[in-house]
């Protein structure tokens, strides 16, 4: 009879794991074979504002992701970790299908948004995005000023009223915990932010629109440990109204902010739980091998 998952992942917590344990998972992953998603129950139930099923993506000839299938939460938030090139980023930008821009992208199985398909010809792409704010790992605010950042998904979806701007720009950007520093020059160049103002205006520009889902690939990558602290401490401000997906390499950050980790590796889904789980006690030793800076 084999060991329970908790006496194989408490061994490993205590150096007494037997030896190959975790390589031989890996192993077989690296050799190409089919390796299970340890799904957590606690996902079972929940009330999935997107779910993947079954979904795989080459680059050409290259497989990038194999077989992932998971439910994420609404209005909660949920980190996808993992070594470098094990294709976070990737599954991110297949939830708002940035990745068709690369042309020779090709998927099957599934993603949907509300229990709809976004996959298929039939899908207005275009419309898609606009229902997916995304913050990327360096702020890109456009070349005008705080306020027509804010407001510019609204322009381009015909919106005139100043009334109406002037709104959404206030309540925005003090969602994003930027108001009181920039209320006072709105008519300023974005640019003249700081890089840590910058990335936060991003996010107010992606939830301006209120969207279905916020996705943020490595926001925190190019700022410094103060700017850092404020994007996390926002995560936390919007949680709740909001439904974020956080690539992050950083697994103190992951573990202070989601409420449910991912633990990807050669574009595998390996373990997808609650995250203090997946920190304290996971199912498998190669996840805590991970999380504890044992490889990666």
């Amino acid at each position: 009879m084999s060991e329970p998952r908790e006496t194989v992942a408490m061994e490993s917590l205590t150096g007494q794991r037997q030896p190959g344990v975790a390589a031989g998972r890996l192993a077989a992953i690296t050799a190409g074979e089919t390796v299970a998603t340890e799904t957590h129950a606690e996902l079972a139930g929940v009330d999935a504002v997107v779910e993947i099923r079954g979904f795989n993506l080459w680059y050409g000839t290259k497989q990038a992701l194999f077989d992932i299938s998971m439910r994420i939460p609404r209005g909660q938030v949920t980190a996808l970790v993992g070594p470098s090139g094990c294709g976070k980023s990737t599954l991110l930008r297949s939830i708002n299908r940035i990745n068709d821009l690369v042309g020779n992208v090709r998927t099957s199985g599934d993603i949907l948004l509300n229990g709809e398909s976004i996959q298929g010809r039939h899908v207005d792409v275009i419309e898609l995005r606009k229902r997916m704010g995304m913050v990327f790992q360096k702020p890109n605010p456009f070349p005008m000023t705080i306020f027509e950042n804010v407001v510019y998904p609204l322009r381009i979806d015909g919106v005139r009223d100043r009334t109406v701007l002037e709104e959404v720009c206030e309540r925005s950007l003090r969602a994003a915990a930027l108001w009181e520093e920039v209320r006072d020059r709105l008519d300023d160049s974005a640019m003249s932010l700081s890089g840590g103002q910058q990335q936060r205006l991003c996010i107010a520009r992606a939830i301006a629109a209120e969207p279905a889902v916020l996705l943020m690939d490595e926001p925190c990558s190019a700022l410094d440990p103060i700017a850092t602290n404020k994007i996390e401490e926002l995560m936390e401000r919007l949680r709740g109204e909001f439904t974020i997906v956080i690539v992050t390499h950083n697994m103190q950050q992951a573990a202070r902010t989601s409420d449910f980790t991912a633990f990807m590796y050669l574009g595998r889904l390996i373990e997808y739980g609650p995250t203090a789980t997946i920190f304290q006690r996971p199912h498998l030793p190669e996840t805590l091998d991970y999380v504890t800076g044992r490889f990666g």
